[in-house]
């Protein structure tokens, strides 16, 4: 029969699941409790949660909450990011932390129902941010109209002009 703290533990785990749109692994062997309590407070404004885990509870809970395949990232010392919004910045972040410590390395993530690897993950810290890539996207439809709203304008005040010096020339 399962301890009552491992079925409280499971079950905060599936509520985490339940409430991320992405999990970020990572293996935090060799870092200091300081060390990990800096990238907490890092990740803390970024909407995400950064927890030690016990593989087993976890690949329960992630069962439990309907996210197979995850298992494939449980190996080693486990440690996970729930990310509640937008899981570019975390990512970026993450990265950012295992390059400044060589000890930590990113496993990889899940979400959108698919298990993405290292690599992959790093391919993902280097997308912009969703506001940096609305804001290009408004950018690049703003610009031709523009450059169109530009070009009427011209050719209607060269209309006026000419009809000006029309007038002009009439009255004189």
């Amino acid at each position: 029969m399962p301890k009552i703290e491992k079925i409280e533990t499971v079950r905060e785990l599936v509520e985490d699941i339940k409430n991320s749109k992405a999990l970020l692994l990572t293996d935090y062997r060799g870092l200091r409790v300081s060390e990990v309590a800096g990238l907490r407070k890092k990740l803390r404004p970024l909407n995400t949660e950064y927890k030690v885990v016990k593989n087993t509870l976890f690949q329960r809970a992630a069962e439990e909450a309907g996210q197979p395949g995850i298992e494939v990232l449980l190996e080693g010392p486990t440690a996970v990011a729930f990310v509640h919004e937008d899981p570019i910045a975390p990512a970026k972040a993450l990265v950012d932390y295992v390059r400044e410590h060589k000890a930590m390395s990113i496993k990889g993530a899940y979400f959108d129902g698919r298990v993405y690897d290292a690599a992959q993950v790093q391919a993902l810290s280097k997308i912009p941010p969703k506001d940096v890539l609305i804001a290009q996207m408004v950018g690049a439809i703003q610009s031709p109209l523009s450059g169109f709203v530009g070009t009427l304008q011209g050719v209607l005040s060269g209309l006026v002009y000419t009809l000006q010096s029309v007038a002009d020339k009439k009255s004189a």
